[in-house]
């Protein structure tokens, strides 16, 4: 096996016996507080609110590594249009008269 992964004998057990590296561990924890702060949220913050959010609560993470472990967790926060105004009836313009008088129910 160790031929075909191109990698030593040494190093393979080496990998195998020591478990977990430092860095999988603080992801493992950071993971759990992240989904805590997601969830508190009621799904709607996105990786820049969950870095501020964390870093209020004293935890030192970057927006990118909070990202990446959103994306690997499936965390993904849900987007809502934002309402925008496109008529405005009260205004104080003249109005048109109207000269073609166009009949949109024209009859039979």
């Amino acid at each position: 096996m160790c031929n075909v992964l191109k990698v030593s004998r040494s190093s393979y057990y080496r990998w195998y016996c020591e478990g977990p590296s430092k860095r999988e561990i603080e992801n493992q924890k950071l993971t759990i507080e992240i989904k805590e702060v997601f969830e508190e949220s009621r799904r709607t913050y996105g990786s820049p609110k969950v870095t501020e959010e964390l870093k209020r609560r004293g935890i030192k993470v970057s927006k990118p590594r909070v990202a990446k472990l959103m994306r690997l967790n499936n965390l993904k926060s849900k987007i809502r249009k934002k309402y925008k105004v496109t008529t405005n009836s009260n205004h104080m313009y003249a109005i048109s008269d109207n000269h073609l008088d166009r009949n949109f129910k024209p009859k039979a």
